[in-house]
């Protein structure tokens, strides 16, 4: 194999292959129980090594990948060999996330490893309603001034929360997203915001599963699907337009890969790997069974012209959008997930809040968030009286005291809004019950950035709405907002 993949600077110092290898597979291949021989898959990641293809990304859910990659970086290191990037993911259930909790997180990823630093630590968060990620991604940082994390980047975070962790001063140098002709949200708020802002992509996703490749040229829909990957990337075909909307896709993929004498697969990631945000993708590897090491090295043998970018356009124009944002498909319908609907996941969590009844009205709930001014000023963060949700005035404040983007409009509104949509849910009813809003700024000049996120969390409700500047907040606030939803 002569061609090697392209090299890039993910951030001072972290230099990675532009295909990345991913492997989520090792998790379907254990779903049986029995684990990889880690010898046997740890040569296997030796020879993608060898070609070029050394970095590897995997996650804490991953099945045994981390003890795998383990052994290989032990194996790497006793022989010499220049060292691999290994990035790893956490993905903490939502609860209160104590330093301790975050170390006891971090620590099994490094002694899975058996290194003592990681190379990038990616960071899921499952609930944006539970601000539990603001202290997570404290922890994180100090982790990393110690050493033991040498890069943060995020995974499936959409744009807003994103913004929210950069302009509160968090570092981080990249998110990981899915990206694909199947899937193209990354290339709207998500690439404008990450080229502003310093901010790399990686691209997972890229064939659909398998499913933007030679193999489903002209093919009939299947009547199931084999494993987890295809599973979610059959949901994303349904949604685009079904069967007929990816044969028009391949159909086009494959004049251009004729072409340039290369894959359908090699047009389709090409593609992405040409997105201006895009540091890399990351292709799925099932290690010991079959590798595709030279198909992917031929997509540094060519690139996409103009006349190529028009003849995929043309066969995109008619595709439905996947709905939402980036990472949406894991918190919100229609959950297009290898799991399917994860509402009953989602539902285990326990309330963000807790819920006490108001003494002398056994009619009334109540519940505080732990501002240090809720008891001292005597009230409530937000109080149910029948099918009644009120919610008071809500700022950006964390904890007991913290303001989250100060001076940040936009930011704030995206903490305001989770916080108010914790407290609705805790009281036993959701966004979508809202019927009232009142947004109160310091500065009436932020009212389009504040209105537009106020659309993006109300747009399907459409509740009444008044917006007013007022000559002063108390504190460092940009925004304040009060709420009124009606159960049912």
């Amino acid at each position: 194999m002569s061609l090697r993949p392209d090299r890039t600077m993910l951030a001072p110092g972290l230099e990675i292959s532009r295909v990345i290898t991913g492997l989520w597979q090792v998790a379907d291949m254990e779903r049986d129980g029995h684990l990889l021989d880690r010898d046997t898959a740890a040569a296997a990641m030796a020879d993608y090594a060898r070609g070029g293809f050394d970095t590897f990304d995997m996650a804490d859910h991953y099945g045994s990948a981390e003890l795998i990659t383990g052994r290989f970086l032990s194996l790497r290191a006793a022989t010499h060999d220049q060292r691999a990037a290994a990035f790893t993911k956490w993905c903490p259930t939502p609860e209160p996330m104590t330093p301790d909790v975050v170390r006891a997180g971090i620590e099994e990823r490094l002694e899975r490893l058996g290194v003592s630093c990681v190379d990038l630590l990616q960071f899921h968060w499952w609930m944006f309603e539970h601000p539990g990620y603001i202290d997570a991604m404290k922890e994180l940082v100090e982790l990393q001034r110690e050493g033991r994390i040498r890069y943060l980047g995020l995974t499936n975070f959409d744009t807003d929360h994103l913004r929210l962790l950069v302009k509160h001063g968090f570092p981080i140098v990249s998110n990981q997203v899915s990206f694909s002709l199947l899937d193209r949200r990354a290339a709207e708020n998500m690439s404008a915001f990450c080229l502003a802002n310093g901010v790399r992509l990686l691209a997972y996703g890229t064939l659909g599963g398998g499913f933007l490749t030679d193999r489903w040229v002209g093919a009939p829909e299947p009547s199931s699907v084999a494993d987890w990957s295809k599973s979610k990337y059959k949901r994303f075909i349904d949604t685009i337009g079904g069967w007929s909307a990816l044969q028009t896709i391949l159909t086009a993929l494959q004049e251009i890969a004729r072409k340039h004498s290369v894959s359908v697969a090699n047009v389709a990631t090409r593609w992405v790997l040409e997105q201006p945000a895009v540091a890399a993708v990351i292709v799925g590897a099932r290690l010991g069974e079959r590798e595709h090491r030279a198909d992917n090295a031929a997509l540094f043998s060519f690139a996409l012209d103009e006349d190529d970018k028009l003849r995929i356009d043309e066969a995109l124009v008619s595709n439905r959008r996947i709905p939402g944002d980036c990472g949406d498909e894991y918190r919100r319908p229609p959950f297009l997930t290898a799991s399917g609907d994860l509402s009953h996941h989602l539902e285990s969590f326990p309330p963000v809040l807790r819920a006490v009844p108001v003494d002398s009205h056994p009619d009334r709930l109540r519940i505080d968030s732990g501002s240090m001014w809720e008891p001292i000023c005597g009230y409530s963060r937000a109080v149910r009286i029948s099918d009644r949700i009120l919610v008071s005035g809500t700022t950006a404040t964390h904890g007991t005291g913290e303001v989250i983007c100060p001076g940040d409009a936009e930011g704030q509104t995206v903490y305001i809004l989770d916080k108010i949509a914790a407290s609705i849910a805790s009281l036993g009813g959701t966004l979508a019950d809202t019927v009232r809003t009142r947004v109160y700024l310091s500065n009436a000049d932020h009212w389009e950035p504040v209105s537009r996120v106020h659309g993006r969390y109300f747009g399907a409700v459409r509740p009444a709405n008044t917006l007013l500047e007022v000559s002063r907040l108390v504190g460092e606030y940009a925004v304040e907002i009060e709420a009124e939803a009606i159960v049912g």
